[in-house]
């Protein structure tokens, strides 16, 4: 009967077609990675930023260019360099000799879907004028504050820290992004599928014949319903234990933030929603831990010589606290 009750609240059929509809077009040109659209379209229906990493060639920034091309909304892409400066990505006032006033000119930033590729080539000076548009929404140039129109997305790639030329993103911007998605190698079946499609030389012509899925207000409707989905009280008690584990685990030594557990619970619930559900379930839970917590917990130095990853100290302490059912 519970059940039944739920099913009734919130109509979820729109949403519902609307995430098969991306899934389907995406699956016409990326082959595999559905874990990771999965969390694509979780993060943006949860009103997350999206860190994807992995080695280059794995189609990270193809797939995040598809998302934004099935959402019709302004869309801009910045290829992040060593001399990128945050005027590059914010924007700068240009003297105009008509008027004689300083006129703000925009920047790259000033979109719905932002693609921000190998965010961590660039130094920590161009990072941190990431810092108030990702958490606020807004930019403060020359005393004057400037608003993101709704929907707001950072999609950023990037390649594994240990590879030529990265740079180690700060903590306080890792922690503004909602997941941390890491693409793998293909397996060999997929590998396969991925050479013969790109010898017949499909992938070209499709990508042109991409419509979009969902405007910029279906958007902001969507994460409306999303926002307001049923998450019981003894799941955000289990999710407040999980971040509490991180921060007392002699594996680490940075733990989440209040932000982590926030997030969890909001990631949950469009996972709940991608799942046709307008309740969240433990599982929910467990599925969004990894992804959320992976780039905000940090290692001990010893337990990075030893190898060990942050999932799997996340699926230790998933395992020490009791799940609820």
């Amino acid at each position: 009967m519970e059940n039944e009750f739920f099913e009734q609240r919130t109509d979820l059929s729109k949403l519902s077609a609307a995430v098969e509809q991306i899934k389907a077009t995406l699956g016409t040109i990326i082959v595999g990675q559905h874990e990771s659209i999965d969390l694509l379209i979780a993060g943006i229906l949860a009103d997350g930023h999206i860190l994807i990493e992995g080695v280059p060639g794995v189609a990270k920034t193809l797939t995040a260019k598809l998302i934004a091309k099935a959402i019709d909304a302004q869309y801009s892409r910045v290829q992040f360099t060593p001399d990128l400066m945050p005027s590059d990505i914010l924007g700068t006032s240009i003297f105009n000799p008509k008027t004689s006033e300083f006129e703000f000119k925009r920047g790259p930033v000033f979109g719905n879907i932002i693609l921000i590729d190998e965010i961590n080539r660039a130094p920590a000076k161009t990072q941190s004028a990431l810092f108030e548009v990702m958490e606020e929404r807004q930019i403060t140039i020359d005393g004057h504050q400037y608003k993101m129109e709704e929907p707001f997305t950072v999609l950023a790639t990037q390649n594994p820290v240990e590879h030529e030329g990265t740079y180690r993103l700060p903590e306080a911007q890792l922690d503004r992004f909602l997941f941390k998605i890491e693409v793998k190698y293909p397996t060999l079946e997929e590998e396969i599928a991925i050479v013969t499609q790109q010898h017949q030389q499909r992938t070209a012509d499709q990508l042109s014949h991409i419509a979009p899925v969902l405007s910029a207000v279906d958007i902001n409707e969507l994460r409306k319903q999303v926002r307001a989905l049923h998450v019981e009280d003894k799941l955000i008690e289990f999710t407040a234990k999980v971040i509490h584990e991180t921060r007392n685990n002699k594996s680490l030594q940075l733990g989440g933030s209040p932000r982590a557990s926030l997030a969890i619970i909001n990631a949950a619930k469009a996972m709940a929603a991608i799942n046709g559900r307008d309740f969240v379930t433990p599982d929910d839970i467990i599925y969004v831990v990894p992804p959320v917590l992976r780039h905000r917990i940090m290692l001990t130095p010893d337990r990075e010589m030893e190898g060990i990853t942050p999932d799997i100290v996340i699926a230790q302490m998933i395992q020490k606290i009791e799940v609820p059912r």
